[in-house]
């Protein structure tokens, strides 16, 4: 039972650590400008299926076949945009001395109408991680960060203050045995102080009757 118990606590401490890691570091600012997305659509597969995260990295220059994540736009001078789509380079076009793609999902018949201007685009996908984003998506809703991460962690703490409480404990338990022990060990040490001087007065006491 116990070591169930250590299994399942070592699993929410690793899914707690794996989501809280990624949804910071879909917020935070990476090094070299990656970032982290979750695909909420299938438009993408086979490629990337539905539910994963995919990681990107801004490019200088992008090429057709390339995966692009790219914001609406609507969202042009938003830091933090809601729109958000990762969908392959179809096709490059330059309109107005303005390189331009023409973007396409793996799964759809047509590319999509609106073109996608190289300043809306946010990164190339370097690789994804499928299924993860179901998770780190509803990490960021209210429910999900009570039920993922605020309720792991208070197990988590609580189960170590616990053990702590319990080293505590064996410690205090191990020291007062210790001190029993070299009371007892000492109070035999006197006892058999007490009974050498005992005997040895006892001797002097013969040989002076014996003298009379």
């Amino acid at each position: 039972m116990k070591k169930i118990t250590n299994i399942i606590y070592s699993v929410m401490v690793f899914i707690l650590i794996l989501v809280a890691g990624v949804v910071g570091a879909s917020t935070l600012n990476i090094p070299g400008g990656i970032k982290l997305y979750s695909v909420q659509s299938g438009s993408m597969e086979p490629a990337i299926h539905t539910g994963s995260i995919v990681i990107s990295k801004p490019s200088d220059n992008y090429q057709k076949g390339d995966i692009i994540t790219f914001k609406a736009e609507k969202d042009r001078l938003v830091k933090n945009p809601r729109y958000i789509t990762t969908h392959r380079i179809y096709e490059i076009k330059n309109i107005d001395g303005k390189e331009e793609y023409v973007i396409k999902g793996d799964a759809n018949n047509t590319p999509d109408i609106e073109l996608a201007s190289k300043d809306l685009v946010l990164g190339k996908t370097i690789f994804s991680i499928p299924l993860l984003g179901y998770p780190v998506s509803f990490a960021k809703t209210r429910e999900g960060l009570i039920i993922l991460v605020i309720i792991p962690a208070t197990i988590i703490i609580y189960s170590g203050l616990m053990n702590i409480k319990n080293e505590a404990k064996k410690l205090l338990k191990e020291r007062r045995k210790r001190k029993l022990t070299t009371k007892e060990k000492i109070g035999k040490e006197i006892i058999a102080v007490e009974k050498d001087l005992g005997n040895v007065l006892k001797g002097k006491k013969s040989r002076k009757v014996g003298k009379a």
